[in-house]
């Protein structure tokens, strides 16, 4: 049976999966009669895996204290970037400074692994913020971690953000990279055949963006794209409602119309929007490469992913979706530790493994 984006979205509760179904009210079956319980009585703390709970209580507790808060460009920028990055010795980080595409300004990316000489897998990373916040000098650590792990090159992008530059600067950015990293393989170590993309959040839709502007220009071959509750839709929380328990945390609807609105320039849900600035409006997804997508059951970008994965399937696109239960967005990040945290990494970097493998 085929579910709709209108009739999809997941909650997760321990390790039973809900359908809901359009209109006011969860259908869900025990064994009997399907029971029905109307949505304006499902608290969504209720619906938050076990684990996560006390990680997210405090945020559970600003919501509370402080539900009118008003969300401007300062509320995702009270963390300004440090002056200087400090990064453990080893792998080595080095910044550098490479040109822009023609008439475009110059990007900062962090390398890490370099090895000139050698033919290593590399992975190109975007960092997550919303497009509006947000370092890849904060991510380059994980990079480490990264490089540490799978033996590889990784590449994290500062592109420049929105609202300042809005769509297609940052994509612009971002094609920069990747352009440099195909063509200064030999000199970083990287093997051009086993080139993939990563990032997280609104990173995982700017690399999603990428996939798809690489595909289109035809000059650099991408091995995967994994895409980390990935930003795909700006149309959620929008022009398309969602569930008041689905995005009830972390990230919601409110961030998630600033968020795409700084970048496209217009209201998210607007009729239309620049061409290969949203990849759920993308209508063509052949020829992609093999794609990871994670995301929370009750992450705001839940249905989205879901649907994006459906799509990529309806293309012949190789594709794995992990649907953690019961989780929130960036819930690996703040309950490492986590059974569904644990589950949900093994899943993605068994996805990495293969795509690195020669």
């Amino acid at each position: 049976m085929r579910i709709t984006r209108r009739e999809f979205g997941a909650v997760g509760c321990g390790t039973a999966l809900f359908l809901v179904v359009p209109g006011s009210a969860i259908a869900a079956s025990s064994g009997g009669e399907p029971v029905t319980v109307p949505v304006s009585t499902i608290d969504p703390v209720s619906l938050v895996n076990p684990e996560l709970l006390p990680a997210i209580r405090p945020f559970i507790a600003a919501m509370a204290k402080d539900p009118g808060q008003v969300r401007g460009l300062a509320y995702y920028r009270d963390s300004p970037a440090p002056a200087n990055w400090t990064f453990d010795p080893s792998p080595a980080v080095v910044e550098r400074m490479i040109a822009g595409l023609p008439r475009q300004p110059d990007v900062r990316v962090f390398v890490v692994g370099a090895a000139p000489g050698k033919t290593k897998p590399a992975m190109l990373h975007i960092h997550g913020g919303g497009f509006v916040s947000g370092h890849a000098g904060g991510a380059a650590p994980n990079m480490q971690e990264v490089v540490t792990q799978f033996g590889c090159v990784a590449i994290t992008v500062d592109y420049w953000l929105a609202p300042e530059t809005p769509f297609p600067g940052s994509l612009n950015d971002n094609c920069a990279a990747l352009l440099w990293l195909h063509r200064n393989a030999p000199e970083l170590g990287v093997d051009r055949d086993r080139i993939i993309l990563a990032g997280e959040s609104a990173g995982a839709g700017h690399a999603a963006m990428l996939a798809i502007a690489a595909r289109d220009r035809g000059e650099v071959p991408l091995r995967a794209q994994i895409l980390t509750y990935p930003m795909l839709d700006d149309r959620t929380g929008s022009s398309r409602p969602v569930p008041p328990y689905i995005g009830a945390f972390i990230w919601q609807p409110e961030d998630n119309r600033f968020g795409w609105s700084s970048l496209l320039g217009q209201p998210a849900g607007s009729e239309t929007v620049p061409s290969g600035s949203v990849p759920a409006r993308v209508t063509d997804l052949r020829e992609l490469p093999a794609t990871f997508i994670g995301v929370g059951s009750i992450n705001l970008f839940a249905e989205e992913g879901v649907e994006y994965a459906r799509q990529l399937v309806d293309a012949i696109v190789s594709t794995e979706l992990h649907l953690a239960p019961g989780a929130v967005h960036g819930f690996d990040s703040f309950a490492p530790r986590a059974e569904v945290s644990t589950v949900f990494r093994a899943a993605r970097d068994g996805a990495i493994r293969r795509a690195f493998s020669a």
